[in-house]
């Protein structure tokens, strides 16, 4: 459960991340989180994330889709496809998770679906819509991410650490 498959990555993204030497299918998954949960992603740009995930292991008590399941698959989705926005140079933090639960899901697999609503040069802000097998809405999501610069060793830099390097620079 959790195992990913084929990843759909733009070919352009490819060759962005490979021209740093990364190989992002291979570095690419949905986090201990996700795979503990069994998100697949199954497509991926920065246009639409596409990921499932099974109802069955991630249910309350009462034997429904548990809606934290449903915002971990929510942020999964949108933190990918803020990642994919901010380009090799920055990581996507998200800052904010709003999830509206409109049914309740008690087998199968949920489909979950990321859209850009924003996508600026700090900010990416995606909806993720949530179905169920019948491709009846389950839970409708909103994930705005932070995007900062990393620094030559993958580390985010602060603001401190970018105005200093400015200063440096003397811009």
């Amino acid at each position: 459960m959790g195992e990913q498959t084929s990843v759909k990555f733009p070919q352009e993204v490819l060759d962005e991340y490979a021209a740093l030497g990364v190989d992002l299918p291979a570095l690419f998954s949905a986090g201990h989180l996700g795979t503990r949960m069994g998100v697949q992603i199954l497509e991926a740009s920065a246009e639409r994330v596409v990921g499932t995930m099974p109802v069955e292991g991630n249910t309350q008590p009462y034997g429904l889709l548990h809606g934290g399941a449903s915002a971990v698959l929510a942020e999964t989705l949108g933190s990918v496809g803020s990642m994919l926005h901010g380009g090799s140079g920055r990581i996507a933090v998200g800052v904010d998770l709003n999830c509206t639960h409109h049914r309740g899901a008690r087998s199968g697999l949920v489909t979950g679906v990321a859209t850009p609503v924003h996508r600026g040069r700090s900010t990416a802000t995606y909806e993720i819509v949530i179905s169920d097998e019948q491709d009846r809405r389950v839970c409708t999501a909103r994930l705005t991410c932070l995007l900062r610069e990393v620094d030559d060793a993958g580390r985010a830099r602060t603001v401190a650490d970018i105005a200093e390097a400015k200063d440096r620079a003397g811009a």
